[in-house]
C-alpha cells in the first residue's frame, strides 16, 4: 500500500507534470471507484490543474476553473486513495478513445491533461476493489479525511506524546490507525517500531517519556529518509526504491541488518508484520496468531 513517502513522491512527480495544464478530458472505467456524484466528473472538463499534493495517504488534486468558464466552480477538488493496490502512471502517449467499462483493464479512471495523449491513468491490480476517489469542493466533505488524525510530519514531540496519551492499543495498532495519526502504513510502522527497537505489542499507555521521545525521533527518522529518498524518482520506479530502503518489512527469513538475528513474522488473515526479535522483544519470538484481529 502506498504510505506517506510514496505518496508524496506520486503528488511531486504528477504536479511538476500536470500543473498548470487543463484537463481536457476524463474517462471512467471502472464505476465502483466513484464514491461521490455532486459534482458530477463532467465537471473537470476544461478546468485547470492548480497543483498536487497530499493529506495523510491521499492524493489531492487541486481544480481551478479555465478561462472559459461560465458559472465556475473556484475549487473542485480530485482525491484519490489508492488503498492496497492502487496505483498511478503518467504518459505521454495515452489512448483518445473513450475506456470501455467494465473491461478487464486494470486502468479504474483516466484524466486526459495538456496536449493530446497527455495525461495519467489510476490503476488497481488484483481483485479487492478498494481504490477510492471522489470529486468534492472540501476536503471535510469526505468523512473519511475529515476524520484523519494530524499528519505524521507534522507532528512536535510534544503533541505526539499528546496524541499517545490519549491511546491505550498496541502501539502498532496505534501507528497504522489513520483517525489517531496521519500517514503511516503497515510498512513503514515495521520501520519504525524496528528503528525504535520496540516490540509491535507494547502498550500505547505503558510507554514511558523517553521511550516516547525515541518513537517520535524513529517515526520523523524513518519517513522524512523514505520521503527524500523517493523524491525525484519517476513513478514507476517508487515501488522498488521503497522496497530497497526497508529494513525489515517484507524481508521475513532474512538477516536483520543491525544485529543479525532473522527478521520474523506475524501473519494474520490478510497481512502480516515483520520484526527482529532481538533488536526489538528481547529475543522473544511472538506468537503467529493468524486469527488475531491486531491489525483490524
Amino acid at each position: 500500500m502506498p504510505e506517506l513517502p510514496e505518496v508524496a513522491a506520486i503528488a511531486d512527480y504528477v504536479d511538476g507534470r500536470a500543473a498548470g495544464l487543463p484537463i481536457r478530458r476524463v474517462d471512467v472505467a471502472s464505476l465502483s471507484v466513484l464514491k461521490t456524484a455532486d459534482p458530477p466528473y463532467s465537471a473537470l472538463h476544461e478546468r485547470i490543474v492548480e497543483s498536487v499534493g497530499r493529506v495523510g495517504k491521499y492524493l489531492v488534486i487541486r481544480t481551478i476553473p479555465g478561462s472559459a468558464a461560465t458559472a465556475p466552480e473556484p475549487l473542485l477538488q480530485l482525491v484519490i486513495h489508492l488503498s492496497r493496490a492502487g496505483w498511478v502512471r503518467w504518459s505521454e502517449e495515452l489512448s483518445p478513445r473513450p475506456l470501455r467499462p467494465g473491461g478487464k483493464s486494470p486502468i479504474a479512471l483516466r484524466v486526459h491533461c495538456g496536449l493530446p495523449g497527455e495525461g495519467f491513468d489510476v490503476t488497481e491490480a488484483g481483485t479487492q476493489k478498494r481504490l477510492a476517489v471522489w470529486l468534492v469542493r472540501e476536503l471535510t466533505d469526505i468523512e473519511r479525511v475529515a476524520g484523519l488524525g494530524p499528519d505524521a510530519l507534522e507532528l512536535t514531540l510534544e503533541q505526539f506524546a499528546a496524541v499517545l496519551a490519549g491511546t491505550t492499543g498496541r502501539i502498532k495498532n496505534v501507528l497504522t490507525d489513520q483517525r489517531v495519526i496521519a500517514g503511516i502504513g503497515n510498512a513503514y510502522s515495521d520501520e519504525i517500531l524496528h528503528t525504535a527497537r520496540m516490540s509491535p505489542f507494547a502498550s500505547s499507555k505503558t510507554l514511558k517519556p523517553d521511550q516516547v521521545a525515541t518513537l517520535y525521533d524513529a517515526m520523523r527518522e524513518v519517513l522524512t529518509d523514505a520521503t527524500d529518498r523517493l523524491e525525484g524518482q519517476t513513478v514507476a520506479r517508487l515501488k522498488s526504491e521503497k522496497r530497497t530502503g526497508l529494513r525489515v518489512h517484507a524481508r521475513t527469513g532474512l538477516p536483520c541488518p543491525v544485529c543479525g538475528d532473522i527478521v520474523r513474522e506475524v501473519s494474520f488473515a490478510d497481512r502480516s508484520f515483520q520484526y527482529c526479535a532481538t533488536c526489538q522483544t528481547g529475543g522473544k519470538v511472538l506468537a503467529d496468531r493468524r486469527m488475531s484481529r491486531l491489525l483490524k
